[in-house]
């Protein structure tokens, strides 16, 4: 039976209120066995919590969005490291920088990224990124922070293969969303291509960026089988062994290996 990991959802926003139980059981449906749920704000990780308390198949990445940087002080980062005990935390995002919307300066987001970046490794766990219209300085800052031992990850990637690499030398593993499967995403789709297998990783990041062929509507944690799909389609190889080499990826980065 194929088994698939979405690494990045978001099963805990509003739109999938009451719904959560329909999504995880489509998502069966399409080999979808694994949800890492990730939570970026208050709101969002107490919900993360309380869905991997009711749901065995979802794991928790808990952090402090870069556009939520301007709020971050003594008293989040206290209940962000309580909730990060919760025994289904997996690892510590999505953190970053976020160019585009620029809710905070870019000094206050590079010191909420750094920061977040070193109580990942205070606590051995890997690191997930959201950067966006800021590659290279997300590089600059993770190569001057340093990986850890634990890894990261860089959640929806979006830019060259070069800038990949990059990444990889770093430490990174690199995940790639519905948007590998956009007609235009030629850059993304020569990442997925060319990179070691072994260094991705495959998402959602529902409800946003659905693939093709359902683009344009809601993403579901389900849909991580097309991101798959179009991976296999790239590499020449098929669907079962993409979805198992990024699964076993997952585990790893997740250090999940035995249990699961």
């Amino acid at each position: 039976m194929i088994q698939i990991f979405d690494t990045h959802t978001h099963l805990n926003v509003e739109q999938f209120d009451g719904r959560v139980a329909e999504e995880l059981a489509l998502a069966k449906e399409l080999g979808v066995t694994c949800h890492n749920v990730v939570g970026f704000d208050r709101p969002t990780i107490d919900k993360a919590l309380a869905l991997a308390d009711q749901y065995p198949e979802i794991y928790l990445t808990l952090g402090w969005h870069p556009t939520e940087a301007g709020t971050y002080d003594d008293d989040v980062e206290s209940y962000l490291l309580n909730a990060l005990q919760h025994p289904k935390v997996i690892a510590l995002g999505e953190i970053g920088l976020d160019y585009h919307w620029m809710t905070a300066d870019k000094e206050t987001q590079a010191r909420v990224f750094q920061r977040q970046m070193e109580l990942a490794k205070e606590l051995r766990l890997p690191f997930v990124v959201h950067t966006r219209d800021a590659l290279e300085d997300t590089y600059q800052i993770i190569k001057e922070v340093g990986v850890g031992p634990a890894g990261g990850i860089m959640h929806s990637y979006s830019g060259s293969l070069a800038m990949a690499e990059r990444f990889v030398d770093l430490g990174m593993m690199i995940s790639f969303s519905g948007v590998v499967t956009f007609k235009k995403a030629v850059d993304i789709q020569e990442s997925a291509q060319h990179l070691p297998l072994d260094k991705i990783l495959v998402e959602t990041d529902a409800p946003y960026l659905a693939p093709v062929p359902k683009r344009g509507r809601e993403n579901r944690t389900a849909y991580t089988r097309y991101v798959v799909d179009k991976i296999a389609e790239l590499r020449g190889l098929t669907v079962d062994e993409v979805a198992t080499a990024t699964y076993q990826n997952a585990l790893k980065v997740f250090q999940l290996d035995g249990k699961n």
